[in-house]
């Protein structure tokens, strides 16, 4: 179970490592070379001497190049300490492996981002003796997957757009194309992804968006939220979570509901009709374009 948005911004390249080579190569165009293999390795940096240091992710990426270390750490916030052990880090694991490391920080917060990617200069200043150069994904670079072709052809992707921008106006589109998306890739991966994506989403609203869009298209994982869907009932309690997601959507998108509307959908209990009105919701102009081609 994925208990927090800190272990889900990093653990996503756990469970697909080459999305990020894809990121380092398509967003942040590193000329990173392709890997044919990956191997996940022990992120205990700690020496013999009681100072314990950790990274997040720590993965092997062979390549024709030769062999990368990728080192991950998801950042919430600023935190002044990582402009000391983030060199520390690729100083050890260059001296143990002698492999060219990485590192890859993910923040879902702009202004993190920013301070992430400052050059960290140790030494003499305007001649520093050691350069970090830290790559960074953020909102401002993960780009926005808001069409379900385009989540589809790239889920891995899809789920870390989610889990970067899936707040504000936008949010209802992120999340409807990625729960499409979800659909055409095997049961046990969704239900992973599902995770990371609901341990990410601050927002209240579209958390809650996100359950009842799993909860309609019927995710069954181990994880609380499966107990609450199991404890809603079954097609009744579909019905009134897809309606609650209908309105939901439209609210976020500031869209006004005029009562005859309001009680159109929440009189409905045909399944499929209300997932056409919740995929229609998410590009509406307006509350009665939900039934335009009823």
């Amino acid at each position: 179970m994925v208990g927090s948005s800190h272990e889900a911004m990093h653990r996503i390249f756990q469970k697909d490592p080459a999305l990020l080579t894809r990121a380092l190569q398509q967003v942040l165009h590193v000329p990173f070379p392709e890997p044919h293999d990956f191997a996940g390795m022990n992120v205990d940096l700690t020496e013999i001497e009681p100072i314990e240091r950790r990274v997040d992710t720590l993965l092997r990426a062979e390549t024709d190049e030769g062999a990368y270390l990728l080192v991950v750490e998801s950042q919430g916030k600023p935190d002044e300490r990582k402009r000391g052990s983030w060199p520390y880090y690729l100083s050890y694991l260059y001296e143990k492996y002698r492999c060219e490391p990485v590192l890859i920080v993910v923040t879902q917060n702009s202004a993190t981002a920013r301070w992430a990617a400052e050059p960290i200069h140790l030494g003499v200043r305007g001649c520093p003796s050691l350069t970090v150069r830290p790559f960074v994904l953020g909102p401002d670079n993960v780009p926005v997957i808001a069409k379900a072709s385009e989540a589809e052809r790239d889920v891995p992707l899809a789920v870390l757009s989610a889990m970067t921008h899936g707040r504000g106006r936008q949010a209802p589109a992120i999340l409807e194309s990625l729960a499409a998306a979800l659909r055409t890739i095997d049961r046990d991966s969704a239900a992973v992804f599902v995770q990371f994506v609901d341990s990410c989403l601050a927002d209240t609203q579209a958390r809650k968006m996100w359950r009842d869009m799993m909860t309609a298209i019927q995710y069954f994982w181990r994880h609380p939220l499966a107990e609450e869907v199991r404890e809603e009932g079954r097609e009744e309690g579909r019905a009134e979570a897809l309606t609650e997601m209908i309105l939901r959507i439209l609210r976020v998108r500031d869209i006004d509901v005029p009562d005859d509307v309001r009680a159109r959908v929440e009189a409905c209990r045909d399944l499929d009709q209300l997932i056409r009105w919740s995929e229609r919701a998410v590009h509406a102009a307006r509350a009665d374009d939900l039934f335009a081609l009823d």
